[in-house]
């Protein structure tokens, strides 16, 4: 993938996740792919990484995810997001949120992420539910 292509890739990536159907965020993904957040268990697969987006849809129903930058690592890269919505899904605190993170991706050769290693702040993350 071109760095051209692979900045597009990530503005569709940015989209998808604020799109509210999470079939977009997984259609991203090979179908063996894989997510992983702050080292949690993997969800593979794109049933699993729907279920994992759609958390967060619920969570955030007005979640913005924003492309920040990208760098490549050959053929993997670093995808460096912020996330902002207000918890107003179930059980929700109602309060905003602002976090930043990154994932590290590995791009197949169909131009498709076969895994993300995500990182946030958890505790940035815990205190701004907290705290608003």
């Amino acid at each position: 993938m071109t760095s051209d292509e692979l900045n597009k890739f990530a503005q569709r990536y940015a989209t998808a996740w604020c799109s509210q159907d999470p079939k977009k965020v997984a259609a991203l993904f090979a179908e063996d792919g894989s997510i992983s957040i702050n080292n949690g268990a993997a969800a593979t697969g794109r049933a699993a990484i729907a279920q994992e987006a759609q958390a967060f849809m619920a969570t955030f129903p007005d979640m913005i995810v924003t492309f920040d930058k990208l760098e490549p690592r050959g053929d993997s890269a670093v995808f460096h997001w912020t996330l902002t919505g207000t918890n107003t899904g179930p059980g929700g605190t109602g309060n905003k949120v602002r976090i930043s993170g990154n994932e590290l991706w590995k791009i197949n050769n169909d131009g498709l992420i076969a895994e993300s290693k995500g990182s946030f702040d958890a505790e940035n993350y815990a205190r701004q539910l907290k705290d608003n």
